[in-house]
């Protein structure tokens, strides 16, 4: 027992250690490429009417057309498995922060590393010449899904379920954009006051605009599980053109498509100040 004790006791200090610190760090300058080039391709579509991919796939093939596209590629994807490792370990030891040790926050700690890892795979197959697996449309992989789920027994209720948890996401992302609350996982008190101002505006904007996205997202998924038809879904990319259909017209899209250019500077951020 003092033998187990002992390792599990290594373990912990390991999951707190400088390795896990770095690709936590590392995850969040991954993510924010990502986001940062899906709000630009966002912001192209809004503007100028392009066909790009707004999504996940459209940004690893922006990424792959640059000349050093492929290191780019599996840097990408270690980051995010690096942050799927730190979330994990908040999962299994608790996380910095205000009651950093709660059953929910570690629960929420398992979501997110599992959420990080199967975007690492994505991003890593899409590396390794899967084109197929990390560049797929998120239109179509939704649609897919959202029909598997609807053929099983309740089937409008799955697709409900899950349609309501991205609304109120979205919701959950935005508001605590709004309250700052990302303020308390910050070095605050060793910040400047530029520094202060910009993680705030980045912050606010960039939440804001991603919340929007998961709330659209869920949207019409709920409206896929109300008709009983898949065709309804919409993946990322579909939902962040649909803003271009409101009274606002391309205006909302470009808005939002900023606030996700905003969300990928703000990552940018963390990954300096955030504390880990």
């Amino acid at each position: 027992m003092a033998v187990n004790g002992s390792s599990w006791a290594a373990v912990r200090r390991g999951a707190r250690g400088e390795v896990i610190r770095a690709g936590a760090r590392a995850g969040f300058v991954a993510r924010g490429v990502l986001y940062l080039l899906v709000g630009v391709l966002a912001v192209r579509i809004g503007v100028t009417g392009s066909n790009e991919q707004a999504d996940r796939g459209g940004a690893l093939t922006e990424v792959a057309a640059t000349p050093f596209g492929a290191g780019l590629l599996w840097a990408l994807g270690a980051g995010l498995a690096g942050m799927a490792v730190w979330r994990l370990c908040e999962a299994l030891f608790g996380s910095a922060g205000p009651k950093g040790g709660s059953a929910g926050k570690r629960a929420l700690s398992g979501v997110r590393c599992v959420f990080y890892g199967v975007s690492s795979f994505l991003v890593l197959a899409f590396a390794a010449g899967d084109r197929g697996s990390g560049a797929g449309s998120t239109d179509r992989q939704s649609r897919d899904v959202t029909g598997r789920l609807l053929a099983l027994p309740g089937g409008q209720w799955w697709v409900g379920a899950a349609a309501a948890g991205f609304v109120g996401a979205g919701l959950w992302i935005a508001g605590r954009a709004v309250l700052r609350a990302y303020r308390k996982h910050l070095a605050w008190g060793g910040m400047t006051k530029p520094q202060r101002r910009f993680m705030d505006v980045t912050g606010i904007g960039g939440g804001v605009g991603r919340g929007l996205v998961f709330g659209a997202v869920g949207y019409f998924g709920l409206r896929a599980a109300v008709t009983f038809d898949p065709k309804e879904s919409k993946g990322m990319d579909d939902a962040i053109r649909s803003f271009a259909q409101t009274p606002v017209g391309p205006w909302l899209l470009v808005a939002v498509a900023v606030g996700l250019v905003l969300f990928g500077v703000f990552s940018f951020g963390q990954a300096k100040w955030r504390d880990v």
